[in-house]
């Protein structure tokens, strides 16, 4: 009898596995986790940036304000000032006019022009202008040759223009600190759109369905967020003096 050659049957086919799209439903879970807990951290950030915005904001106008009262101040100083300064100018001229006829042959007229000098001199002139009248006395006696004047007096002009003086420096200085506040708000308003811009594609990202598309516009989202808020620290962080 011839013998029948055993036949072999084909090896069964692998049972198709389900691990790899069960593992990935798992992460795209956990990654829908992960882009809910960005969305919250940027609208936190969103939220402290615009306020510290707002707050510059109420800095800047402040500092304008201050600003303009102390312009208005020096202003008030300055003339002030320039009004005694040119009564002083006045009055010196009239003393030296009446210094003048003092010395005329006429005795009466150089009389009454001494009395009229000591009666100028004790009711319209101030003590700041009289030191500078001695002075001026004492450098013209020093070097005829050059005529000094009493206004030229660097105390007499400190005593008459020094307060305007301070009020414009400080009127300056809040000048440029409203001017400081209003760069940084700006800088902070920037920051403040790129975190909206942020969290617009943190929503774009959450509903796309395709994972590594999600994935690129997550990791795009996440840096600008990054740079966001990593300016607007460094702003706040400045100081405005």
């Amino acid at each position: 009898m011839t013998s029948v050659p055993e036949t072999t049957s084909p090896a069964p086919a692998p049972a198709p596995t389900h691990a790899e799209p069960a593992r990935e439903g798992w992460f795209s879970r956990q990654f829908e986790l992960v882009i809910a807990v960005l969305l919250g951290v940027a609208s936190v950030i969103t939220a402290w940036a615009s306020f510290q915005a707002s707050l510059y904001d109420g800095e800047m106008s402040a500092a304008n304000t201050k600003a303009s009262v102390l312009a208005a101040e020096a202003e008030s100083l300055y003339l002030e000032g320039n009004q005694q300064y040119v009564s002083d100018g006045q009055l010196f001229d009239r003393l030296t006019e009446l210094e003048i006829q003092s010395t005329s042959a006429d005795a009466a007229a150089a009389a009454v022009a001494l009395e009229t000098v000591e009666v100028l001199s004790f009711q319209s002139m101030t003590e700041d202008f009289a030191a500078a009248m001695d002075w001026a006395a004492a450098e013209n006696e020093a070097d005829p040759e050059y005529f000094t004047h009493p206004q030229a007096s660097e105390d007499y002009q400190a005593v008459l223009f020094g307060g305007y003086q301070e009020v414009k420096a400080e009127a300056d200085a809040a000048l440029e600190s409203s001017a400081k506040f209003n760069e940084l708000g700006d800088q902070l308003t920037l920051g403040t759109v790129l975190l909206a811009i942020s969290l617009f594609l943190f929503g774009i990202s959450a509903i796309i369905r395709s994972f590594r598309l999600r994935l690129i516009i997550t990791g795009v989202s996440t840096v600008v967020m990054v740079v966001a808020t990593v300016m607007s620290v460094i702003v706040v962080n400045t100081p405005v003096s």
